[in-house]
């Protein structure tokens, strides 16, 4: 069966998620959010009391990792952890850098590598994360880098925070996303950087219906 993928990366904040889950409904194509994947990870690592830097610690728990993603008939993408499901658990700002942390390490990466193109393989997909178009869909049909600056990037995660009922300053989200840009983009495995052809989508400027308005005229003059 031929599918059609359309890979986006980008730093945190950016949008992704958001934007590739309202795409992927105005399509009809399935969301795949690789990002909840990995803090999914991280949260498991956290909860056991291991250090998500310590590459041999989170490689010697792999094997007692079961993560499952599953699609309700609204196309939303739930995170099964041994069963229980973590899909709010996993949004705490804690879990955004151990998910930053354990994603540097390679046998994470290859532990989650073939269930992400499996879904590819059986699915229409739209799917994001940090080396979608480098390293897990290289042929994808059609790569997007999508970025916005950090500060407005960390304006729009304060006003997520808010709305789910656990605030942050400022400052503090800022310095968060600034540390896990540059640990996403100096990690040794699959760093984050625009794919050679993918097209360029910086939404600073722009808001949300004006950037899936954005994202689908890209997908739709390349598919």
């Amino acid at each position: 069966m031929n599918t059609i993928s359309i890979a986006i990366d980008g730093p945190s904040g950016a949008g992704k998620s958001t934007l590739a889950r309202a795409a992927a409904s105005e399509l009809g194509y399935l969301y795949v959010d690789t990002g909840a994947i990995y803090r999914t990870i991280g949260y498991y690592v956290l909860q056991k009391g291991i250090d998500p830097t310590d590459s041999l610690a989170v490689s010697n728990a792999l094997p007692d990792i079961h993560v499952e993603l599953e699609h309700g008939a609204d196309g939303l993408q739930r995170m099964r952890l041994s069963g229980a499901d973590v899909t709010a658990q996993i949004r705490l700002p804690e879990v955004s850098l151990a998910a930053s942390a354990v994603s540097a390490h390679p046998q994470v990466r290859s532990f989650l590598l073939e269930m992400q193109r499996q879904l590819a393989r059986a699915h229409d997909v739209i799917m994001d994360g940090r080396d979608i178009g480098t390293v897990v869909l290289p042929k994808a049909d059609v790569k997007v880098f999508l970025t916005a600056s950090d500060q407005a990037r960390a304006r729009r995660r304060c006003l997520e925070l808010e709305q789910r009922g656990t605030p942050e300053p400022f400052e503090k989200v800022l310095r968060e996303i600034q540390e896990r840009d540059w640990n996403d983009t100096h990690r040794a495995a699959a760093p984050l950087r625009q794919a050679e052809d993918a097209v360029l989508l910086d939404t600073t400027r722009l808001d949300f219906r004006q950037s899936l308005k954005a994202l689908l005229k890209i997908i739709k003059e390349r598919v």
